[in-house]
């Protein structure tokens, strides 16, 4: 093999070790430091893992991350007004993530985030010390979040923001 050839293949391994590098990044919930294709890279396998545990349509509806000073709210909503199998696909589904968290149970968003997620690992550490609550909207469903740990509200901020940026545009900041 003459010198260019090999210069050939030893870049094509280079490449194949990148690539390998950001997908282990990927699966173990890390994010490339790539940013220019790193974010929607991150945002489709997300996506693809969320089809798995949520069983309503990422495409519409709209997750909504609003911190507050002693926790925070999800809303989790119909992008298009009156559809009930949409509603009814986001009720039932935050209905059981509510008594999930309540009991420290936090592997689906582990299983969709990665188990490295920011504030994953002290949300379920500190459980009981988290007041989860669900509600119904005409639109979905509300989690409230509420604790007087301020650690853990530091924890459910950073938490939001995680699946703010993992989302993409199926989430939004709440006002």
């Amino acid at each position: 093999m003459n010198s260019s050839s090999r210069r050939a293949v030893m870049a094509g391994a280079g490449l194949m070790a990148a690539g390998a590098v950001t997908a282990v990044a990927l699966v173990a919930g890390g994010s490339p430091k790539d940013p220019g294709g790193g974010r929607a890279e991150r945002q489709e396998l997300v996506a693809e893992r969320g089809r798995t545990v949520m069983p309503f349509d990422l495409e519409q509806t709209t997750h909504r991350f609003t911190p507050t000073a002693t926790g925070g709210t999800q809303d989790v909503v119909a992008d298009r007004r009156g559809d009930t199998e949409q509603i009814d696909l986001i009720r039932a589904h935050l209905r059981k993530e509510a008594e999930a968290f309540g009991r420290g149970d936090f592997a689906d968003p582990a299983r969709i985030h990665g188990t490295g997620m920011p504030g994953l690992a002290e949300l379920r550490d500190g459980h009981d010390r988290i007041e989860v609550h669900y509600e119904d909207r005409p639109d979905g469903a509300t989690l409230t979040y509420t604790t007087r740990d301020s650690a853990l509200v530091d924890a459910l901020h950073h938490w939001f923001e995680a699946q703010l940026g993992d989302h993409g545009a199926h989430a939004e900041s709440g006002h």
